[in-house]
């Protein structure tokens, strides 16, 4: 008769230190569901996916004046990043003179903060949303940055916060692309991937578009919408994204595509994997619709 599983007796984000002192020894630190997260940083392994849960825990063993930044702040602050996992290190701002490294829960980031760069989130000091575009920008291609500036624009900054987060702390070889993202930035956008297609069409010379445009009949009555338009040439580009392989979805996207292209318009529409692994095939698409 087999006898039943032993039940791990960690149940919160611990140190190896704060587990001995508990009375866990390092045998029972190697049951099944505890996640080892670095060299003595643990953590239930039920709990691992849950990003607060796990900063806890990395930030029990990092060094005084840490801060949350880069692609973690981002995530803390509800930005999405196109084409970056979750399930990578977190990202931590540590003081200049700091001797910690980098270990394979957590990818340190040696630069001086002022209180006007920090915030608290999720109980945790943070670099605000700003200085977080500031260090993205100084780590992430052009297109990915502006889906962060884009949704910043939407709820959490204005430009001239950006602005001035770059102006503080100027980025070495970057300033000149920050600033010509944050010049194309437009908050009406749907999703993350839309702002790649802008910038993939920016980088192609191509001319700015109307975002979220709603195309109307002789009778001033909504026929249908895109996301990026050329009004003057009669031209609407859509994104799509998972959502439209939901039946009802595609049903009604064909129906208002038909609409559309019955009414003189030219309809393309795109997913990632066009954008992604066909750019030069979009840039084609929309400069031959265009005219251009």
């Amino acid at each position: 008769m087999s006898s039943r599983p032993v039940p791990p007796r960690l149940h919160t984000p611990s140190t190896r230190r704060a587990a001995r002192d508990a009375g866990i020894s390092d045998w029972q630190l190697r049951h099944a569901e505890i996640t080892r997260l670095s060299r003595d940083t643990y953590l239930p392994r039920a709990q691992v996916a849950d990003l607060r849960t796990r900063l806890l825990a990395i930030l029990a063993t990092a060094p005084a004046g840490t801060v949350v930044s880069h692609h973690t702040a981002a995530a803390l602050w509800r930005v999405q990043i196109p084409m970056a996992g979750s399930d990578g290190p977190v990202h931590l701002t540590v003081p200049p003179g700091s001797r910690a490294r980098n270990r394979r829960d957590r990818r340190l980031h040696r630069s001086p903060l002022g209180p006007e760069d920090v915030e608290r989130r999720w109980g945790v000091a943070v670099t605000t949303p700003a200085r977080t575009w500031r260090d993205l920008a100084a780590v992430l291609p052009p297109d990915r940055l502006l889906a962060v500036t884009d949704q910043l624009l939407q709820a959490l900054c204005v430009p001239a916060e950006l602005e001035q987060a770059l102006a503080r702390a100027p980025i070495p070889r970057g300033s000149v692309r920050a600033r010509e993202v944050l010049a194309v930035a437009d908050p009406h956008v749907d999703s993350p991937m839309e702002s790649i297609v802008r910038w993939l069409l920016h980088a192609a010379g191509l001319p700015r578009p109307t975002l979220q445009f709603r195309a109307l009949d002789d009778q001033g009555r909504q026929i249908g919408f895109g996301d990026l338009a050329w009004p003057d040439r009669k031209v609407l580009v859509e994104f799509d994204g998972d959502v439209h392989r939901e039946r009802s979805v595609f049903v009604r996207d064909l129906r208002r595509q038909n609409r559309l292209v019955l009414a003189g318009w030219t309809v393309l529409r795109f997913t990632s994997a066009d954008v992604i692994g066909r750019p030069q095939e979009v840039v084609d698409a929309v400069r031959r619709a265009l005219g251009r």
